[in-house]
C-alpha cells in the first residue's frame, strides 16, 4: 500500500521546468513529422488569423476617429463597415482550417505515440510488469498521452497566438502612442510580477488539496475492495475515522487556498484594475489636451485589454505545458527500455519445429528483484520429446520457476537451459514461446467471445479447426448449447462461464495452438469431481504425443506421467514413477502423499 501511496504522489509532483527536460520533451514531436506539412501550415493559419485579429481590433478605434474627422486612412463608415466584414471573413475561414489542421495533426501522431507506447509495453519483459501497477501503466497510455495530445492540439498553437498578439499588440501601442507605452512598462510588469507571485501559491494549494482527495480516494478504494474483511472485523469506525481524517485536511487545504484566492481577488481589482484605469486617466487627459485622437484612447484601452488578456493566458499554459513536460518524461521512459522482442503487426506463424526435448543443467537462478535469495540450485534433469513429467513440492519450493525459466520470462544466473540440444537463448524468443502453451490453474479469458478466445491459440485458425479442437477438449457440448454457440460473450475475465468450462477453453486454445511443449499448471486442483473428470479427459488428449511439464498440486493425478520430480528448498530432493517414489518408506514425496491424503479424510 505504501509503494503504491508513493507512485501515485509520484505522478502528482510538480515538474521543474529545465532546458535538458524540455529538450528531452521535444523528442515527443518525432510523432508529428509524418504530419509536418499539416502541422506548418496550420502554424501559417495560426499566424495570419493573429495578425488579421490585430487588426480587427484596430476597427472600433478607426471608427471614433471617422466620427471626429480625425482618421487617417480616408474611410467612411460604409467602407470601415466592407473592411470588418473582409476581415472577419477571413478569420473564420483560416480558423477553420486551422483547427482542422491541428486535428489531424495531434489526432494522428497521438494515435502513433499511443500505438508505440501499447507495442512498447507489450514487448516488455514479465520483470517491468512485476515492478508496476496496472492503473499506473494504464494512465501512462491514457492520461499522460491526453496531456500531451492536449499541448500539441491547442495548448502549443494557443501560446504561440497569444505570443504573437502580445508582441503586436506591444508594437502597436509602442508604435502609434510611445508615450502611453512608457506608462505601461513602467507599471504593468509590477503587476504582472504580483500576479505570478499569488498564482504560484495558490496553484501549489490546489496541488495539495487534490493530492489529499486522492488519499481520500485510495480509503475508499481500500475500504470497498476489502468490504468483507472490514465487516467480518467490525472495523466499519475505522475505516470511518481514516477518511474523515484526510477529508478533513482536504477542507483545511481548500480553505488555505480560498483565503490566497480572496487576496487575489482583492490584488486585481485594486491594482490590477488600479494601474489599467490610472492609465486610462493618463490617456483620456491626452486627448483632453489634443495629443492624442479621440480613436486612439479606444485603441489604448481595446490593446491594454488584449495584452493582459495574453499575459493571463501565458501563465495557464506555462502550467499545461510544464504538466505535459512531466507526462513525457514518463512516456519516453518506457519507450526507452530494452524490449525483449519484435512485436510483429500481424500474425506470424513460428518456423520452428521442436521435437521437445528438454534439459536443465547446473541451473542456479534469483528473481531480479531478490537477488539475496537463491530459488533453484543446481537443478539438473532431462525430459525426452514426447515425455510427461510433473513437479511436486511444497508452495515455494521453486516448482512454478522452472516452468518460467523454460518460458524464458527471466535469464539464467547459471547453468543452461537446452531444448532440442540447443541453449534457449539462442532461439528467436517469439518463435521459441509459439512452440509452447500452457494451461494455467486460474483461467482468466479475453472478454470478447469463446471463438476469439480459442482462436487465441492460432489467430488464422479456420472455424472448422476451432470446432475440431473444441470437441477434443470435451467444450463443444456445453458452447452448442448456448444460443449463440462460439460466439456467446464471455464476459469480463470469463465470469460467465463456470471453472471447468473456462478450463475446457483455455485446453481447447492449446490443442489449437498445437505446441511442442506443454505446460500446466494442475488445471483441475480447483474444480469439483465431475468437473475434473471431464477436464481431465480433455488433458489427456492434449498430453498426447507432446512433451509435457505438470506442476502437481493433487498427486492423484500425475500417477501415469513417466517421471516424477520432488522439488524441496529449489533443489531436486527424488526423482521416479509414482510406484517407485511410492515405495520409499520416509521419503519426501510419500511425506506429500501422506499429508494430502489425510487432509481429505
Amino acid at each position: 500500500m505504501g509503494m503504491r501511496r508513493g507512485r501515485q504522489q509520484a505522478d502528482k509532483e510538480p515538474v521543474k521546468l529545465s532546458r535538458e527536460k524540455l529538450k528531452n520533451s521535444l523528442h515527443i514531436f518525432r510523432y508529428v513529422l509524418p504530419y509536418k506539412w499539416a502541422f506548418i501550415l496550420g502554424m501559417v493559419f495560426l499566424s495570419a488569423g493573429s495578425l488579421i485579429f490585430l487588426g480587427i481590433m484596430k476597427v472600433p478605434g478607426e471608427i471614433f476617429n471617422v466620427i471626429s474627422g480625425e482618421s487617417s486612412f480616408n474611410l467612411n463608415l460604409n467602407q470601415l463597415f466592407v473592411v470588418i466584414i473582409i476581415l472577419l471573413a477571413l478569420q473564420s475561414i483560416l480558423s477553420y482550417f486551422r483547427v482542422q489542421l491541428f486535428a489531424i495533426v495531434s489526432e494522428k501522431s497521438m494515435a502513433l505515440l499511443r500505438k508505440e507506447l501499447y507495442q512498447k509495453m507489450v514487448s516488455l519483459p514479465i520483470t517491468f510488469f512485476e515492478e508496476r501497477r496496472v492503473g499506473e501503466l494504464t494512465s501512462r497510455i491514457t492520461n499522460d498521452v491526453t496531456q500531451v495530445q492536449g499541448v500539441v492540439s491547442i495548448t502549443l498553437a494557443e501560446f504561440i497566438r497569444q505570443i504573437i498578439i502580445l508582441f503586436g499588440g506591444i508594437f502597436i501601442i509602442i508604435f502609434t502612442m510611445p508615450r502611453l507605452a512608457l506608462i505601461i512598462l513602467a507599471t504593468f510588469p509590477l503587476v504582472v510580477v504580483g500576479a505570478m507571485f499569488f498564482g504560484r501559491f495558490i496553484r501549489k494549494l490546489m496541488r495539495e488539496r487534490q493530492d489529499q482527495l486522492a488519499l481520500t480516494n485510495v480509503v475508499v478504494e481500500e475500504t470497498m475492495q476489502s468490504i468483507q474483511t472490514v465487516k467480518a472485523y467490525t472495523n466499519e469506525w475505522f475505516e470511518l475515522q481514516r477518511y474523515v481524517k484526510n477529508l478533513n485536511e482536504a477542507v483545511r487545504v481548500s480553505l488555505r487556498a480560498a483565503h490566497m484566492r480572496g487576496l487575489f481577488a482583492s490584488f486585481i481589482i485594486l491594482v490590477m484594475f488600479g494601474a489599467l484605469f490610472f492609465i486610462m486617466w493618463k490617456a483620456a487627459l491626452m486627448v483632453q489636451a489634443g495629443e492624442l485622437p479621440k480613436g486612439g484612447l479606444v485603441d489604448f484601452v481595446v490593446f491594454t485589454g488584449i495584452i493582459g488578456g495574453a499575459i493571463a493566458s501565458l501563465g495557464n499554459f506555462y502550467t499545461s505545458i510544464v504538466s505535459a513536460v512531466g507526462a513525457t518524461e514518463r512516456i519516453l521512459e518506457i519507450l526507452g527500455m530494452d524490449s525483449e522482442l519484435e512485436v510483429a503487426e500481424e500474425y506470424k506463424p513460428s518456423q520452428l519445429n521442436l521435437k521437445g526435448e528438454v534439459v536443465y543443467e547446473n541451473v542456479h537462478f534469483s528473481y531480479p528483484t531478490r537477488k539475496d535469495i537463491e530459488v533453484l540450485k543446481d537443478v539438473n534433469f532431462r525430459i525426452e520429446p514426447g515425455k510427461k513429467i510433473a513437479l511436486v513440492g511444497a508452495s515455494g519450493s521453486g516448482k512454478s520457476t522452472i516452468v518460467q525459466l523454460l518460458l524464458r520470462f527471466y535469464e539464467l544466473d547459471q547453468g543452461r537451459l537446452l531444448v532440442d540440444g540447443k541453449e534457449v537463448k539462442e532461439y528467436d524468443l517469439l518463435d521459441y514461446r509459439q512452440q509452447m502453451a500452457i494451461v494455467p490453474q486460474e483461467v482468466l479469458l479475453f472478454g470478447g467471445t469463446i471463438r476469439e478466445n480459442i482462436l487465441y491459440g492460432k489467430p488464422n485458425a479456420s472455424l472448422e479447426e476451432v470446432e475440431t479442437a473444441a470437441k477434443m477438449a470435451n467444450s463443444w457440448e456445453f458452447i452448442s448449447g448456448f444460443p449463440e454457440g462460439l460466439e456467446t460473450i464471455v464476459g469480463e475475465r470469463g465470469v460467465k462461464l463456470s471453472g471447468g468450462q473456462r478450463q475446457r477453453i483455455a485446453i481447447a486454445r492449446a490443442i489449437l495452438k498445437d505446441p511442442a511443449i506443454l505446460l500446466l499448471d494442475e488445471a483441475t486442483s480447483s474444480l469439483d469431481a465431475e468437473s475434473e473428470r471431464v477436464v481431465q479427459e480433455a488433458l489427456n488428449v492434449l498430453m498426447e504425443g507432446r512433451t509435457s511439464i505438470i506442476i502437481a498440486h493433487r498427486l492423484s493425478t500425475i500417477r501415469e506421467v513417466d517421471q516424477i520430480y520432488v522439488i524441496e528448498g529449489g533443489q531436486i530432493v527424488e526423482q521416479g514413477t509414482h510406484t517407485e517414489l511410492s515405495m520409499i518408506e520416509d521419503g519426501a514425496y510419500n511425506s506429500l502423499a501422506k499429508l494430502q491424503f489425510e487432509s481429505t479424510d
